[in-house]
C-alpha cells in the first residue's frame, strides 16, 4: 500500500501539467493561524530546515510539498554497479550524488542539493507573485528526496491573520481563508490542524475552519505545537486525551524549534532528540502517541488509507471526465487540410441537416415548441385554417349595402327580379378579404424558414461554430435565397385570390341554385306573414323592420350620394332580395374559401418550401465553392483553436491518469 502515495504524487504532477484542478486527488492540508508553528512541524517531518521563516505572514503562497522516500545514497550506488544505469528507474536515481535533494515544479531541470537554495527559490518564487506582503492562491510544487522522509503530500498554507499589517490588504483575513476553505473543501483532503498548547483550543480558528467543511471530524488530525511553552505548573495532558475537543482522526503534540534553537542552529534531529526526552519528563505515558516522528508515521497511514477509500470513486472521475473531454475533442473536428473537402463537407451536412429539419428526420429534435416542418404544418392548418374559418361570409355587409348595390345594378329602371351583377359585385368584396391572411400565412411560413437557419447553426452542425466567416456566409447565402422566393410565392398567392375574382361560377357543383334560394325565401316569408296576420292581425306592410342576425357589426361605407334614411322600414320585397343575396353569397363565399384553403399551402410548397430544399445545396457550393473564397472562409474562430488546444492536453493527461491508476492492483491496495 506504500505505492499508493507515489501513484497520487504521479497524478498530481499529470494535472498541474495542464493547469486545471478538475480532479481532486488526496492531500494533507496544513491549517493555522499564523505563528502557531506550522512551517516548523513540516521541517520536523522532512528533518531539514527548508522553509522562510520571519516575523508576520511569512507562507503568502500555498506550498504543495511532496515527500519521497528514496534509499540512502551508498544503496543507490550498489545499485547502478550492481544492474547497471537504468535510466527510467524509479529507485536509482541515476546521475544524482547528494542523500536528498528537492525540484520544483516551475524549474523542472534544476536539482537542489542545498536546502538553503531551496529556501531561497521559495522567497523568490513568492516574490515574483506577491508583493508587498500579499498572498496568492498560485501553489509552489516542491518535492523532496530523502531517505529519512515517509511518503506524503502536504500543503502548507498562509497562516489565518486577523489584522492586515504594513502594506497587506485591508481583506487579509478574508483572502487567507477563502483561500484555505478552497483547499479543505475538497472531500478527498485530509486536515492537518496545528493550535499552540499556549493558547486555548476552544479559540483555535483552525479548528473552527476545519469544523465548517468537516463537521463530523471525519478527516481532521490535530497538531498541538509547542509544548514546552506552557505556563508553569500547567500542561496539556487533557487536551491530548481529546477530553477538551474530540477529535476523530487523533490529537498529536510536538514540541517546536525555539527561535534560540534558529539562531544557534540546532540542528532537526537533535531537536528530535530534545523533543523525545521532553515527552518522556512530562507525559511519559503519551510519549509512544507524540512527536514529531509519530506525527510522520501517522500522516503516512491515515494519506494511504484515505487514498485507498477515495481510489475507486478516483477511478470512474477520470473514466466519465475522459469519455466527456474525447465528445468535445471530436465536436471541436480536426485542424483543416483539405480545404475545397471540408467545404464541401460542412455545406453538404448543413443542406441535409436543413431539408431533414423539414422533414422532421433531423437528430436534435426540440421538445419545448414545435420546429420546422411541424411548425410549418401548424401555420397551414392550425394558424391559416383558424384565420380562415374565423372570417364571417356576410362581414362588412349590411342590409343597407346588399339594397345599394341592387339598386346600383338595375339603372333608371325598377327591377323584376334580383340582379346577378349585384351579386358579384358584392361576392367578389367578400373574396378579397381571403387575400390578407392568405399572404400572411406566407410570410409566416418564409419567418420559420429563417429560423431553421439558425436551428441548424446551433444544434446540427457544430462545425459552423468553427468557423464564424463560413458560417456567416452560408446564413447570408440562404436568407438570400429565401428572399428571392418570398416575392414570387406571394405573387402566386395574389394570383389565387385573383382567379376567383376573375370568374364567379354561379354553375359550380356545390353553389346553391339562385331560384330554389328564392323560392325557399318566397316561401319562408310567406309563412311568416301569414303567421303574424293570424296572430295579430296586422297587414306586412305594419311590420318592415330588419331581419334579425344578416347585419355585421363593421361600419360600411353608403355608396348612395344622399344617405337613405336609417329609421326607414324595408319593405316584404326588399327583405325578400336581401335575404337571396345573402345565402347566395355565404354559398359561394364558403366554396371560395375551401379553395384558398385547400390552395394556398400547395402553392407555398411549391414555390416557397419544396424549391428551396431542392435548390440549397447546389446554391451553397455555386454561391461559396470558389477557390479564392476557401481560405478566407475555412479560417477558424481563436476561441475554438485555443479551447481544441487545451481539450487536447487535458485528454492526454486523462489518458495518462488513467495509465497510472490501471497500474494499481487490489493487491496494492492492502
Amino acid at each position: 500500500m506504500e505505492t499508493l502515495i507515489p501513484i497520487i504524487n504521479r497524478l498530481q504532477e499529470v494535472f498541474l501539467t495542464v493547469g486545471a484542478e478538475i480532479i481532486q486527488l488526496p492531500q494533507i492540508v496544513v491549517v493555522g493561524s499564523q505563528s502557531s508553528g506550522k512551517s516548523s512541524v513540516l521541517e520536523s517531518l522532512v528533518g531539514c530546515d527548508f522553509l522562510p521563516r520571519g516575523s508576520g505572514i511569512v507562507t503568502r503562497r500555498p506550498l504543495v510539498l511532496q515527500l519521497v522516500n528514496v534509499p540512502p545514497l551508498e544503496e543507490r550506488r550498489k545499485q547502478e554497479h550492481g544492474n547497471g544505469t537504468k535510466a527510467n528507474s524509479q529507485c536509482s536515481y541515476p546521475g544524482i550524488k547528494a542523500e536528498e535533494w528537492g525540484t520544483f515544479l516551475h524549474c523542472k531541470k534544476q536539482i537542489f542539493t542545498n536546502f538553503s537554495e531551496i529556501r531561497k527559490e521559495i522567497e523568490e518564487e513568492t516574490e515574483r507573485i506577491t508583493n508587498n506582503k500579499g498572498i496568492s492562491p498560485e501553489p509552489i510544487h516542491l518535492k523532496i528526496y530523502s531517505p529519512n522522509v515517509l511518503n506524503l503530500t502536504l500543503v502548507d498554507l498562509p497562516g489565518i491573520t486577523k489584522v492586515p499589517v504594513g502594506d497587506q490588504p485591508e481583506d487579509i483575513e478574508t483572502q487567507v481563508q477563502e483561500m484555505i476553505l478552497s483547499f479543505i473543501s475538497n472531500p478527498n483532503s485530509l486536515i492537518l490542524c496545528v493550535s499552540p498548547a499556549n493558547s486555548d483550543l476552544a479559540t483555535s480558528d483552525a479548528l473552527k475552519l476545519a469544523r465548517e467543511v468537516d463537521p463530523d471530524g471525519r478527516r481532521t488530525l490535530l497538531v498541538v505545537s509547542k509544548l514546552d511553552l506552557m505556563d508553569a505548573g500547567t500542561d496539556a495532558l487533557e487536551v491530548l486525551l481529546g477530553r477538551v475537543i474530540p477529535v476523530r482522526l487523533g490529537i498529536i503534540g510536538v514540541v517546536n524549534r525555539s527561535q534560540h534553537d534558529l539562531n544557534t542552529q540546532k540542528t532537526v534531529a537533535d531537536a528530535c532528540r530534545d523533543e523525545q526526552a521532553f515527552l518522556q519528563r512530562h507525559y511519559p505515558s503519551l510519549a509512544s502517541r507524540c512527536g514529531s516522528r509519530f506525527l510522520a508515521r501517522t500522516l503516512s497511514r491515515l494519506l494511504m488509507h484515505h487514498i485507498r477509500d477515495c481510489l475507486p470513486e478516483l477511478k470512474t472521475r477520470v473514466t466519465v471526465l475522459n469519455a466527456q473531454y474525447q465528445a468535445r475533442l471530436s465536436s471541436y473536428g480536426e485542424p483543416v487540410e483539405d480545404h475545397s473537402a471540408t467545404l464541401l463537407q460542412i455545406v453538404t451536412k448543413f443542406a441535409t441537416d436543413y431539408c431533414n429539419t423539414i422533414e422532421g428526420t433531423a437528430r436534435h429534435i426540440q421538445t419545448s415548441e414545435l420546429c420546422g416542418g411541424a411548425r410549418i404544418c401548424y401555420i397551414f392548418h392550425e394558424t391559416f385554417g383558424r384565420t380562415l374559418q374565423s372570417i364571417d361570409p356576410l362581414g362588412g355587409l349590411t342590409e343597407l349595402d346588399i339594397l345599394t348595390a341592387i339598386r346600383n345594378a338595375t339603372g333608371p329602371r325598377p327591377a323584376l327580379f334580383v340582379p346577378e351583377v349585384s351579386f358579384e359585385l358584392l361576392v367578389k368584396r367578400q373574396i378579397k378579404r381571403l387575400e390578407e391572411p392568405s399572404l400572411r400565412c406566407v410570410e409566416l411560413v418564409h419567418e420559420e424558414l429563417q429560423r431553421i437557419i439558425q436551428h441548424c447553426s446551433s444544434y446540427s452542425t457544430q462545425e459552423l461554430l468553427r468557423f464564424p466567416k463560413l458560417h456567416d456566409s452560408i446564413v447570408e447565402v440562404v436568407t438570400s435565397l429565401l428572399r428571392k422566393r418570398l416575392p414570387i410565392t406571394n405573387e402566386m398567392v395574389h394570383n389565387l385570390v385573383a382567379i376567383e375574382l376573375a370568374y364567379i361560377n354561379t354553375k359550380h357543383p356545390d353553389f346553391t341554385d339562385a331560384a330554389q334560394v328564392s323560392a325557399s325565401v318566397n316561401s319562408q316569408q310567406t309563412e311568416s306573414l301569414d303567421g303574424k296576420r293570424w296572430k295579430n292581425e296586422k297587414l306586412p306592410s305594419e311590420d318592415k323592420g330588419p331581419v334579425p342576425g344578416f347585419g355585421s357589426p363593421a361600419k360600411a361605407v353608403n355608396l348612395l350620394d344622399t344617405a337613405v334614411p336609417i329609421s326607414r322600414k324595408l319593405s316584404a320585397r326588399e327583405q325578400r332580395d336581401c335575404e337571396v343575396i345573402q345565402r347566395l353569397i355565404k354559398s359561394y363565399f364558403l366554396i371560395v374559401r375551401k379553395n384558398i384553403q385547400d390552395s394556398v399551402p400547395k402553392t407555398v410548397m411549391h414555390f416557397l418550401v419544396n424549391f428551396v430544399k431542392e435548390r440549397l445545396q447546389s446554391e451553397l457550393v455555386g454561391q461559396l465553392y470558389k477557390q479564392p473564397l476557401l481560405q478566407e472562409l475555412l479560417i477558424e474562430s481563436q476561441d475554438t483553436a485555443q479551447q481544441r488546444t487545451e481539450v487536447s492536453h487535458m485528454l492526454e493527461a486523462l489518458k495518462k491518469a488513467n495509465n497510472i491508476i490501471s497500474e494499481i492492483r487490489e493487491t496494492h491496495l492492502w
